[in-house]
């Protein structure tokens, strides 16, 4: 039974395809600066580049449809794992990337330059690409498996980072517009119009509605409405530019599921009570509570007061702004400014069941709405400046950020159902409040040099991050909460990278990294948002550490790209809340508290192939394989025992995976075909309950027709992701030590079989 998912995932990467590999120049410069306006012109595999990196491009993204997030674009890349509870890729409470063993708040995000945080759920820091960016105007990505760019701005680059790039402005006068519309009542509108080059200026506007609604029942609307905007203004050898994003996103959130309730019958689609609110109320009284024997009831397979609740939502809103300049100084340097301000205001409903509304009241309810808020509100800059000095192409650079972000959890009391589709107001009861003031600076320093007629390059750098983030408890709440600062910090980390050409069209290299990350915070949980006696307890907290080290093959021919790279992976200083002692000495000893604690290593190992086959014009075929083994390297005592991990595979890191897609483009007709295996991946520590491995399948085709009814061209697509429909775990969380009967809802949904039309036009 286990050599048949590799042979699936073998099968696949022979005998499947991609055309969505950009038209490259596989002979482009090395040293050419990556940004929107270069993407299409360097290797979507790294050509040149003394670490691993891959990218996409626009055309990249036809085989789904439009409105998917460039983290889902991601997918079909080697050692990546992407999951989702919707066909777009941008439910945030169940997205998630896995990359060489590491998890989505281990790697590092910017766009344009911009930095978006750690990619949490509950942000502190950024927000996602998803709300960053409307997707139709995304260029591409450039992902760095391991070793990311010294100059990236981020503090939780532990695993590689991932580079997004919005699209420029057309230099002709015009615009585009879509309309998008599918199952489950999918209905996007896309506009965008551009103003042309006016003397070296060029901007556009743009936005987006997009409805839909749960795939599962009760089908709650979820609404998403974004605008964006760009300018650029080229003189002589200067750039200036300007960028403004706005995103208001209103998600109904699915429930969670376990092994337990599949096992039931509850099902695939297993979803939240609404509407039946009598349902939920009689489960309600079930909770310990608010409960009441007479009224306690559980019907329809559910035998838990977590197995399903009434409702729950996202709000986000969010406002994102730049401006940059990238400035000639001579003949032999640039300098690079970058300003940015980013505010954010969230809030996550959870419909708690026995958590009493209006208690000791004729009104008093089981249930009332646990609201977490959140506020960020950001501002920084980053500068490099790079130079030519004999055979040095050095660059040097800063960055600096502050961060004001609050994290409150309120009870709001309700006397019956509704949609809580906008924010409250007003709390009738507050758990917490803490106000996090968080300031990060980085600098970095590195040398490119190149030897013997340039078919030896080596890079050396260094990069020095510091990251002080002071948590403030308000008083007025139920719990307490602690007060206190951390900060990670690093004087030196060191990276170098080497490269050599065995001939014009082949080459290897290799690198090796040292990164550090913050401590979380916020909205994200973490060591500061705990009791004041847990925060004392955890005195001494080192960061999160990573070493890495790795090389690889690359070669290219007028018809073909592949690269294969070998990694290794010290991951030190793992984080985890537990208690070190037993429950009797709980309370009889200072540090028998529960408490955040390095608890040792982890192990990533593995290797990657990627092929890329254009046989004949308008035809590509893309392939991937990844092997990787994470595994824990210590033990650790929770509760007084030990906790028996050390061997053992990391969680939701699949040890094989596979892609492969087929594409066509000719004549105004193009189709593509997707393939993914996902291999089996585990949600407990110690392995003894895992999913198994899935392979699924988007498609995409469609035709433009070209100029014609006063129009520069209209195109109609068809798009289907999960074609078999295959219905398997998605995203996994809650992660937890052991799950003996399976009851632990770890498991979001995948969704099932959907199929969008788009009709598209440029004027």
């Amino acid at each position: 039974m286990l050599t048949r998912p590799l042979t699936i995932a073998v099968a696949l990467a022979l005998c499947a395809a991609n055309a969505h590999a950009a038209d490259v120049d596989a002979t482009a410069a090395a040293n050419v600066a990556l940004s929107a306006q270069t993407l299409d012109t360097v290797s979507v595999i790294g050509q040149g580049e003394t670490r691993q990196v891959q990218r996409i491009t626009a055309v990249d993204k036809e085989v789904l449809p439009p409105g998917t997030s460039g983290q889902k674009i991601l997918d079909r890349l080697p050692g990546v794992s992407v999951q989702s509870n919707d066909a777009f890729g941008a439910n945030e409470e169940s997205q998630t990337i896995s990359l060489r063993g590491f998890d989505k708040s281990r790697l590092g995000y910017t766009l344009d330059g911009i930095p978006l945080g750690d990619n949490s759920y509950g942000n502190y820091n950024g927000l996602s690409i998803a709300r960053a960016l409307i997707a139709e105007n995304l260029a591409g990505a450039e992902l760095s498996q391991g070793i990311g760019s010294l100059g990236v701005a981020s503090t939780s680059n532990l695993g590689g980072t991932i580079q997004y790039f919005s699209q420029d402005p057309s230099t002709e006068f015009g615009g585009k517009a879509s309309v998008t519309v599918g199952d489950d009542n999918q209905r996007r509108g896309y506009l965008r119009v551009d103003t042309g080059d006016i003397n070296g200026f060029s901007a556009y506007v743009s936005g987006v509605h997009q409805d839909s609604d749960m795939w599962a029942e009760p089908n709650q609307n979820q609404t998403t409405r974004q605008f964006n905007a760009k300018a650029i203004w080229n003189v002589g050898d200067n750039r200036f530019g300007a960028f403004a994003a706005t995103s208001r996103v209103s998600q109904a959130n699915y429930a969670y599921l376990s092994k337990s309730m599949l096992a039931r019958g509850l099902g695939w689609d297993w979803n939240i009570y609404a509407p039946d609110w009598d349902r939920a109320v009689a489960a309600a009284y079930c909770a310990p509570g608010t409960y009441n024997a007479q009224k306690c009831a559980f019907t329809g397979g559910v035998n838990s007061i977590d197995d399903a609740y009434y409702q729950s939502r996202a709000l986000r809103d969010d406002n994102l702004y730049s401006l940059d300049a990238d400035l000639a100084l001579g003949d032999s340097a640039r300098l690079k400014l970058l300003g940015y301000h980013h505010e954010n205001r969230g809030q996550g409903h959870w419909w708690a069941p026995g958590q009493p509304s209006n208690p000791g009241t004729p009104e008093m309810l089981p249930i009332s709405i646990r609201s977490t808020n959140y506020t960020i509100n950001r501002q920084g800059i980053t500068a490099a400046l790079s130079w030519q000095w004999g055979i040095h192409e050095l660059e040097a650079g800063l960055w600096y950020e502050r961060n004001d972000h609050n994290v409150e959890r309120n009870f709001y009391y309700i006397t019956g159902p509704f949609l809580d589709d906008g924010y409250l107001n007003h709390p009738d009861r507050r758990l917490f409040d803490q106000d996090f003031d968080i300031r990060t600076r980085q600098f970095y320093v590195q040398d490119r040099m190149r030897f013997l007629d340039d078919r030896l390059t080596v890079d050396v750098g260094i990069k020095s991050p510091n990251t002080r983030m002071t948590a403030n408890a308000k008083p007025g709440t139920e719990a307490s909460y602690a007060s206190g600062t951390l900060t990670a910090k690093e004087s030196v980390l060191p990276q170098a990278g080497i490269g050599f050409k065995l001939s014009p069209n082949q080459e290897v290299f290799a690198s090796y990294s040292e990164n550090i990350a913050a401590f979380v915070g916020g909205g994200s949980g973490g060591p500061l948002q705990v009791s004041p006696e847990s925060f004392a307890a955890s005195a001494g907290l080192e960061p999160e550490k990573s070493k890495t080290l790795e090389a690889g093959f690359r070669t290219f021919g007028e018809k073909y790209q592949a690269s294969l790279a070998a990694y290794h992976v010290t991951f030190d200083n793992r984080l985890l809340s537990l208690n070190p002692c037993t429950s009797i000495e709980v309370g009889t000893r200072p540090e028998c508290i529960t408490r955040f604690i390095n608890v040792g290593s982890v192990k990533s190992r593995g290797a990657e192939l990627t092929f890329i086959l254009k046989p004949m014009d308008g035809l590509q075929w893309y392939n991937a394989l990844s092997w990787n083994k994470t595994t824990y390297e210590d033990n650790y005592t929770s509760g007084g025992a030990v906790v028996p991990v050390a061997g053992k595979i990391t969680v939701d890191t699949p040890e094989r995976m596979a892609s492969s897609e087929i594409s066509w483009n000719r004549d105004g007709f193009f189709a593509s075909l997707r393939a993914k295996y996902t291999g089996k991946r585990y949600y407990t520590y110690t392995n003894d309950q895992s999913v198994p491995g899935v392979t699924t399948f988007d498609a995409g085709m469609g035709y433009s027709f070209g100029p014609g009814m006063g129009l520069r061209d209209i195109k109609v697509s068809l798009n289907a992701t999960n074609l078999t429909n295959k219905r398997y775990a998605g995203q996994l969380s809650s992660f937890a030590p052991t799950d003996p009967t399976g009851t632990r809802y770890a498991i979001h949904a995948s969704a099932p079989r959907q199929v969008f039309m788009t009709v598209a036009a440029e004027f």
